[in-house]
């Protein structure tokens, strides 16, 4: 596996490095297909609070949420919760645990990441900030930016619009594309509901959680939390918006 190194955007939002390099495996006209994380390829590397892998025609799991989704005092908790899972793991939270981590086996950094994943987002389950994309209007333009352009720039394979956040399954044919493609789906989605709304300023948070996934059992996963998402959330019908394809006729 070759990892390549370039200087990210600071449009894009992210800090420190990213390795950048194409690994042509799906053609660039369409995405027809999709595949799960495969160590032989090329995968590029973005570093900003979260580390962000992507890999040239790989599903990824994806998560993003509105600016106002986790004000200070929930940040506060989540904060506290995280400490406190990152020491039952054995990790020292007063010396820089990302390099702690960094140097677990795979399989235990991924319940590590995994763990603080579910922390923040029982936080956004909760139901902080305005909420306002369980209005039907509003997560009607979420869905239709998400699905303008699958099968053509990408697969998109599940999503669920929750009032303060999105999760979504989606392959996309370059590696760029990973923060190129979600940039893109938030300028767009965000300018459309600010209008709504009559406001302006950030919608979206700029940067996301998204995790490579490895096999077909983690990709049943995903499609189940996704779609467990709602009820979970004790959400009623029209709150919230789902999507998931029928891949046995895709």
């Amino acid at each position: 596996m070759n990892i390549h190194q370039n200087r990210v955007s600071e449009r894009l939002g992210y800090v420190g490095e990213t390795r950048l390099r194409v690994a042509a495996v799906v053609s660039s006209s369409s995405m027809r297909d999709f595949q799960f994380f495969d160590p032989r390829q090329d995968v590029a590397v973005a570093y900003g609070n979260l580390p962000h892998w992507a890999q040239a025609g790989t599903l990824v799991f994806i998560t993003w949420r509105t600016a106002d989704s986790l004000p200070a005092p929930v940040l506060a908790r989540i904060a506290q919760e995280k400490a406190k899972l990152l020491e039952s793991f054995g990790l020292d939270t007063a010396e820089n645990y990302k390099a702690q981590l960094a140097k677990l086996p795979v399989h235990e950094r991924a319940q590590v990441q995994w763990a603080m994943f579910e922390t923040w987002d029982r936080q956004l389950d909760a139901g902080a900030g305005r909420c306002v994309l369980k209005q039907p209007e509003l997560s009607q333009i979420v869905a239709d930016s998400l699905l303008h352009f699958d099968g053509d720039r990408y697969l998109l394979t599940d999503f669920v619009v929750m009032p303060n956040h999105v999760h979504l399954l989606v392959a996309l044919a370059t590696e760029e594309a990973l923060w190129e493609q979600c940039t893109s789906w938030k300028r767009f989605s965000g300018r459309q509901i600010n209008q709504k709304l009559g406001q302006t300023g950030a919608f979206w948070q700029v940067e996301q959680f998204d995790h490579l996934v490895r096999n077909p059992e983690q990709f049943e996963h995903y499609r189940r939390y996704i779609a467990a998402n709602p009820p979970k959330a004790h959400l009623p019908e029209g709150a919230y918006r789902w999507f998931s394809k029928d891949l046995r006729s895709a």
